[in-house]
């Protein structure tokens, strides 16, 4: 096992990204190091959001890896594959979700699960990344100005036991990862594509010209997003480039 074979807990943290960062300025990590705990005073999420998690409730981790086999314009894959290893958790228990590009992780159209990852790039390598994860679990309720989270625990009904839900969750990502380890990057990139939340549905976007109606029909090798536009016009989004208008 790679990720997951060194799990660090601490009782709360401002952020399992902020100190997994430190902790690699200090040591050396055992690659799959896992940074947990139970409460985030400042978690991170994409494009500078904050992350919203009752203490003792979801399951928030950053993962700590050594990727010096994938070249930086290809790092999209790490997100790829954390993206489906969450997935693959998921469906241990209810049939169904989405990745809503990049990696927001939907049931319908709710969020479920954030991912964050920050890569650090030294020449033509990456020296290591930090996965940083958060999965809502067991919260009933959420009182942030985020529009539309869920838990596990509203969908199912269910409570679920955090410690349990870790190790399987190890254990589903650290396969995703070890088939990058096996170059099956583009294994990886298809199934991401077959998961993207409304994929080939006409929908309502925003970008820097303003609203138009497209649909999602594919992902470039770099993580950019393809749409067609209902003039059968192709566009390619990078990050934060467009949204979608829900």
């Amino acid at each position: 096992m790679i990720i997951g074979s060194n799990i660090l807990f601490f009782r709360d943290l401002p952020s399992t990204n902020s100190h997994a960062s430190l902790l690699l300025k200090k040591n050396s990590l055992t690659e799959g190091t896992i940074i947990h705990t139970n409460y985030q005073s400042a978690g991170k999420g994409y494009a500078g959001n904050s992350w919203e998690s009752e203490d003792g409730k979801n399951l928030l981790i950053s993962i700590i890896l050594y990727p010096s086999f994938i070249k930086p314009s290809y790092q999209f894959c790490i997100s790829m594959a954390i993206s489906l290893g969450i997935c693959d958790f998921i469906r241990r228990f209810i049939p169904y979700c989405s990745i809503k590009w990049p990696n927001d992780i939907y049931i319908n159209d709710d969020k479920i699960a954030g991912i964050l990852i920050e890569n650090t790039i030294m020449a033509d390598h990456i020296e290591h990344s930090i996965a940083g994860i958060g999965l809502n679990i067991n919260q009933k309720k959420f009182i942030s100005s985020a529009p539309n989270p869920v838990s596990l625990m509203q969908i199912t009904g269910r409570t679920y036991d955090l410690s349990a839900c870790l190790s399987e969750l190890t254990k589903d990502l650290d396969i995703r990862y070890k088939q990058l380890v096996a170059g099956n990057t583009e294994s990886v990139k298809k199934e991401y594509i077959t998961k993207l939340y409304r994929l080939n549905k006409w929908s309502l976007f925003r970008d820097a010209n303003g609203e138009f109606t497209g649909r999602i029909i594919n992902v470039g090798d770099y993580g950019a997003l393809m749409i067609e536009n209902q003039n059968k016009e192709f566009r390619e989004y990078a990050f934060k480039e467009v949204e979608f208008i829900l």
